[in-house]
């Protein structure tokens, strides 16, 4: 039996303003987020500073929260990709090897694949426009690839980019369990990222260094920690799986392209990162394939109610 089952009814396609500003809210809690995790790699070993995430949104909330109707094998999926692929690959990038500001940028190309996937494996149809959409973002991250400097390494793009793969994973397998608590969904499949980031961090790491940024962090780092849980996990991923189980891929996976507008923002605003003319231009051609993807079916529905075809 094919895994996951297409969804019915077909999702909707266009977003309420109301879902549109918590998709909005969204956004903007991941891309300042880049630099929160700037701030947490700084002082914790990146493996570990993932593990802690995840342990903060698993504890104590997992004692309150009814486990959701989910077969383990998909709450274990979701954890192992989004927990240890995602910000374990994320977390490590940032740590030196990619600058904040482009990770959130690069980051994105969870969209592409996340579309891609869902044509796979849901058979959700690819509209032409949305090729459209797609290859011109794809431009803007290619404008970033050139320009890779040394703030900006070849493994920095290349954990980012798979980073991306695995969220698009993740954002498939939540997507073949609608109608859940996406708040209990996050936090019981934290029980499945903790301990694969524990041993990693322990295999890679070492112990000395998990120790030292366990008894060395500053109260900012543990806030940085802290704010990965409660703001990212709970808030985020929650209210990003609810949104992903209610409309098509294509229609909410672009939306993250906004994610690099405020990651880029706040990056140059707090880190000093700079904002020469090429990453405006990538910027610039991330957002029209973002504004064609969410914008042109309402532009085709008034179309069509304006010039109704003759009968």
């Amino acid at each position: 039996m094919p895994w996951p089952k297409p969804l019915h009814p077909p999702l909707s396609t266009s977003l309420s303003l109301r879902d549109a500003l918590l998709t909005l809210a969204v956004m903007v809690v991941w891309g300042t987020n880049f630099v929160v995790i700037r701030i947490g790699v700084d002082h914790f070993p990146p493996l570990l500073f993932a593990c802690l995430r995840f342990a903060f949104a698993l504890l104590p909330a997992v004692f309150f929260l009814k486990r959701p109707a989910v077969p383990w094998s998909k709450l274990a999926a979701y954890g192992l990709l989004i927990g240890a692929g995602q910000f374990g690959l994320l977390f490590i990038a940032i740590k030196g090897f990619i600058a904040p500001g482009l990770a959130s940028l690069v980051v994105q190309s969870q969209s592409f694949f996340t579309i891609l996937l869902a044509a796979a494996i849901t058979r959700e149809r690819v509209q032409p426009f949305q090729f459209v959409g797609l290859l011109l973002a794809a431009v803007g991250i290619g404008v970033i690839l050139w320009h890779a400097d040394g703030t900006t390494t070849p493994l920095g793009i290349a954990l980012v980019l798979a980073a991306a793969l695995c969220w698009a994973g993740g954002n498939i397998v939540s997507r073949s369990t609608p109608g859940v608590d996406m708040l209990a969904y996050v936090v019981w499949t934290s029980l499945f990222a903790v301990p694969p980031l524990f041993i990693l961090s322990w295999l890679i790491e070492g112990w000395p260094a998990m120790r030292g940024g366990l008894t060395g962090a500053p109260l900012a780092a543990w806030a940085a920690a802290l704010w990965q849980a409660v703001g990212n996990v709970m808030f985020g991923y929650a209210v990003w799986g609810w949104l992903l189980s209610r409309y098509a891929a294509a229609t909410v996976a672009p939306t993250a392209l906004l994610v690099p507008v405020f990651g880029m923002g706040a990056a140059a605003i707090w880190l000093g990162e700079p904002l020469p003319g090429w990453k405006f231009l990538a910027a610039g051609l991330v957002l029209s394939g973002l504004c064609i993807n969410i914008l042109w079916p309402r532009f085709a529905a008034i179309r069509a109610a304006r010039h109704p075809p003759s009968s």
